[in-house]
């Protein structure tokens, strides 16, 4: 069981590493939050350990899933698309979270997405919970080529 993990990101290179981290996370629909008198929007997500993952893994093998917060700060406004009204149990997986001009995206399986009108980045996660155990690591079309 490694550290618990909390990163900060100020640019689109530290988003870019956040992205990668939270890739998979899947995200129930009410575990997400703009809280405008704050400027601010936070959601709980359930993801995978990546880091902890060997490049040549062992079937059968135990894998790690943890609970991590996201917080993204000075935010002007919350648009999103691909959500059905009244679906608050909804789970969704989180495929990329990615900069734009004045935005962050983060971009969800099924076409649904949120952009975050923000005057700059400044984000950060940290995990907030134990790690527990999970047999089954998402793959995608790209890891199933290169074996």
């Amino acid at each position: 069981m490694g550290e618990r993990l909390k990163l900060r990101a100020m640019d689109a290179d530290d988003l870019a590493v956040i992205s990668a981290i939270l890739q998979d996370a899947v995200i129930p629909n009410d575990e997400m939050a703009y809280l405008p008198e704050e400027r601010r929007f936070a959601l709980v997500a359930n993801r995978f350990r990546w880091e902890d993952v060997e490049s040549n893994s062992v079937p059968g093998r135990i894998y790690e899933r943890v609970h991590c917060g996201l917080v993204i700060d000075e935010v002007r406004a919350v648009k999103k698309r691909g959500f059905e009204r009244g679906a608050p149990d909804r789970i969704l997986s989180l495929l990329a979270i990615e900069a734009r001009e004045g935005a962050i995206e983060l971009v969800f399986a099924a076409g649904a997405a949120i952009r975050i009108e923000v005057d700059r980045i400044l984000c950060h996660i940290e995990d907030i919970a134990e790690p527990y155990p999970t047999r089954l690591r998402p793959s995608h079309r790209l890891d199933d080529q290169g074996q």
